[in-house]
């Protein structure tokens, strides 16, 4: 018994030494050594649009001992941008847009274009019902805008920039009860007759010093060119009243163009029908003129040849081949030249008014030293652009208008349903200039009385 109890003993305690080393193996298979965690500072960064930084720090517990940094940004919002500018003038200003994304990445701009015209009739309704079609809109009509702004629909933008800074009398189309509803972008001049040097050149032509000049030239292009020397570019009826306006005030001096805005003058008084009579219809009638054309397809006939002289804004410097076969010249004794520019709105029914008065202010200001460096054909009304700012053409453009006396447009001056009969009744006049009487007795009896 006691040598059988021996075996059982023997045989329990091999049985523990094997079963210990079993364990111990499977221990070492299977459980991992303890785990030393450092705690260390984290910093999350919260960027967001307006110029806030929110820093938070707090404890977390990671197994490598790096410092861990989490970058969370605000959604990118878009703003839509109204303007008028298509083909190249459209160009041009893209490269303000793009600027301004890259100063300001975290707003994306949308450009869609809308005719002043048809702004006009598009945006009054959608005001009424509290809508927008666009969070920055421009126009060249100083008077709806102040319009607009006198109904209620934008904003007061008087504290967005010093007035002090830029041209003076600039914001007075736009200013009402002391409230600015509009801020001046880039400016447009319209000076007198553009020509190609070449053509002139080859022809050996110069630009005239006298209105007997200004005929004998004239007689001279027709002859070489087989037909009417000057293009008549047309839209909605603006080229022909730019043209208008210039003959106005090359023979009525800058006062009267004035003095017409106001309705202290009429069209049928004596001494407007006299430059209708005497410089006017008689240009009309010895066919000096074409058709009214299509203003950029006039540019291009003009520009191949078809024509020798085409009147129309300081744009054009940037809607030709080469701007530097550009010349231009205003009528013999010209003291005055219209000028105006494109005014930023902010309708209040945006649904970003901090962003929205934020573009509006850059692009009034930093944003015109963009534009004008482009190829846009316009120059600066913000005083702090310089003339080396500005692209090439457009110096030499400048150079030569300063010492005339700026005058504002005198249909868009005066606007509303008047603007649009003005536009027509010129164009009949064009066609037709025997019904000279008919027109100017129209214009006048359908002038806004206020």
């Amino acid at each position: 018994m006691k040598a059988q109890a021996s075996k059982l003993v023997i045989a329990v305690i091999i049985a523990l030494i094997i079963g210990i080393g079993i364990g111990y193996g499977l221990g070492a298979a299977f459980i991992k050594p303890p785990v030393v965690t450092t705690t260390v500072p984290t910093t999350i960064y919260v960027t967001q649009t307006a110029p806030t930084t929110v820093v938070e720090t707090k404890p977390t517990t990671v197994v490598e001992t790096k410092p861990t940094t989490v970058v969370q940004t605000q959604e990118r919002i878009t703003l839509t941008v109204i303007g008028p500018w298509a083909g190249a003038e459209m160009e041009a200003f893209m490269e303000v847009l793009k600027a301004f994304e890259k100063e300001y990445p975290n707003i994306k701009v949308e450009y869609r274009i809308y005719r002043a015209e048809d702004l006009a009739s598009v945006a009054p309704p959608q005001f009424a019902a509290k809508m927008a079609p666009g969070d920055v809109i421009f126009t060249a009509w100083g008077w709806w805008a102040k319009k607009m702004g006198e109904q209620g629909h934008l904003y007061d933008l008087s504290n967005l920039v010093n007035t002090d800074e830029f041209m003076k009398g600039i914001f007075d189309p736009v200013t009402s009860n002391g409230k600015i509803y509009g801020l001046p972008f880039t400016a447009w001049a319209k000076p007198g007759f553009w020509y190609r040097k070449s053509f002139f050149e080859k022809y050996g032509l110069e630009p005239p010093k006298t209105w007997d000049e200004f005929l004998s030239l004239l007689d001279k292009l027709k002859n070489i060119l087989g037909g009417p020397p000057i293009v008549t570019g047309d839209g909605v009826g603006w080229p022909i009243s730019d043209l208008v306006e210039h003959f106005i005030i090359t023979f009525g001096g800058p006062d009267l163009q004035l003095k017409l805005i106001k309705g202290e003058v009429k069209f049928t008084d004596p001494e407007v029908k006299d430059i209708f009579e005497k410089y006017i219809v008689p240009l009309l009638k010895e066919g000096y003129f074409s058709e009214p054309i299509e203003w950029t397809r006039a540019l291009e006939l003009w520009w191949q040849g078809k024509y020798a002289l085409y009147f129309m804004g300081t744009w054009l410097t940037g809607m030709v081949e080469d701007p530097n076969d550009l010349g231009f010249f205003p009528l013999p004794g010209c003291e005055g030249v219209v000028m105006g520019t494109d005014y930023i709105i902010v309708p209040k029914y945006t649904k970003y008014p901090d962003e929205a008065l934020l573009l509006a202010k850059w692009l009034a200001t930093e944003g015109q030293r963009v534009h004008v460096g482009t190829k846009s054909g316009k120059f600066a009304t913000w005083l702090k652009v310089g003339i080396e700012d500005h692209w090439g053409p457009m110096q030499e453009v400048f150079n030569k208008l300063k010492a005339m006396t700026p005058l504002p447009d005198l249909d868009d001056s005066v606007g509303g349903d008047w603007q649009k009969l003005f536009w027509d009744q010129l164009k009949l006049l064009w066609v037709d200039p025997g019904k000279l009487d008919q027109v100017l007795t129209t214009l006048t009896q359908n002038f806004p009385k206020e």
